[in-house]
């Protein structure tokens, strides 16, 4: 199991931009210095208190420069806001930055709001993230990219510089729903998901992908990746007072940023059939539940309780690869660094000495 380190950028506090983003950077920096296994960065856009990343590529590559061990991962890219050109000339970029650090990440994205406002057709978004894809990944492979299809015609262009390393079997797919994680098993990438109900139920999932990726790539898959909200004290019970508080002003916000607490939503969009499932399921459970629902699915506590919580996902999914997001909900920066020091200095140690993970101890 590898431990990563989620920068999810969001700012409802509205702190200045620049003192925000030189707390968010400190503290990816941190992680690194603490034995983190990798850092990941979202993408997104126009919405600074759910997110303010709008080039998760230019921050890696910053990070890339101040980090030393820590792998570098694009948690996503959205493929359909982006031209799949420079997204493999800028992946292989990072991955020369940081010696060779780098993982692509990649989503298709969920919010209308910002499909609308780059002035994209949401309803063409898997067809444009497949096209996408293949451009990129037969780009790393080759050393040329070339495209025919009706997104994103690109005429033969020389990938230079070329990666260190051969990125294209670790690339992982943001698979939210079954059409993401089919998607995932039929370019032969592993899946990254969001905690956000019961073990069983994502257990599902994971099988569900497993087997397809099996029947698909005829090998076995790769370590899947679950992401979740996290918050590490001493006190069980101010653990779970700060948790709640935090994780539900991130959930709400999320519930607004992508229309989850809005009717019909996603009715009408092509391929998200599966959200509008959900966005009505939430709605039925109603906002109070429906946040306790979300909170609980977080891995928060003191630290023995979040090792027995890691250990109970690791008995149910097998080897799989964990990453965690301290900075969510406008929480003060001085408590997610103490949140991050002491994950550091108790929980990791114990899984070491439980073998769930060989991360090195930081000089």
């Amino acid at each position: 199991m590898r431990i990563t380190y989620q920068m999810f950028m969001a700012n409802p506090a509205n702190l200045d931009d620049h003192d925000f983003y030189a707390k968010e950077l400190h503290l990816a920096e941190l992680a690194d210095e603490l034995g983190f296994d990798g850092i990941w960065c979202v993408e997104h856009h126009f919405d600074s208190e759910y997110s303010m990343s709008p080039d998760n590529l230019m921050i890696l590559a910053y990070l890339a420069g101040r980090t030393k061990n820590a792998t570098l991962t694009t948690g996503g890219v959205i493929l359909p806001w982006n031209d799949p050109l420079r997204v493999a000339e800028k992946i292989s970029l990072l991955d020369i930055l940081s010696g060779g650090r780098a993982q692509l990440g990649i989503g298709r994205g969920l919010s209308k709001e910002e499909y609308d406002t780059f002035g994209i057709d949401m309803n063409t978004s898997r067809q444009r993230s497949d096209e996408s894809l293949t451009m990129v990944l037969d780009g790393l492979r080759s050393g040329t990219v070339r495209g025919s299809g009706p997104f994103y015609p690109q005429p033969e262009a020389p990938l230079r510089p070329r990666p260190m390393h051969d990125m294209t079997g670790d690339v992982v797919n943001i698979a939210m729903s079954a059409d993401s994680r089919l998607a995932a098993a039929e370019n032969g990438t592993t899946i990254a998901s969001f905690a956000q109900g019961p073990v069983e139920v994502h257990l599902a999932d994971i099988e569900e992908w497993r087997a397809k990726y099996r029947e698909l790539q005829g090998t076995e898959p790769p370590l899947p990746v679950m992401t979740d909200h996290i918050y590490c004290s001493a006190d069980a019970a101010e653990a779970e007072a700060t948790s709640r508080e935090y994780v539900t002003r991130h959930f709400l916000k999320t519930m607004q940023h992508y229309g989850f607490d809005k009717a019909n939503h996603f009715d009408e969009i092509k391929g998200y059939q599966s959200y509008a499932a959900m966005a009505d399921a939430l709605q039925a459970a109603g906002k109070q539940a429906a946040c306790d629902g979300y909170w609980a699915a977080q891995i928060t506590g003191t630290p023995e309780q979040i090792v027995a919580r890691i250990k109970e996902r690791y008995e149910a999914f097998g080897d799989y690869n964990q990453n965690f997001g301290f900075s969510y909900g406008g929480m003060p920066h001085d408590k997610i660094e103490a949140s991050l020091r002491l994950f550091a200095a108790e929980v990791l140690p114990a899984l070491r000495e439980a073998g769930l993970v060989a991360t090195p101890v930081p000089a």
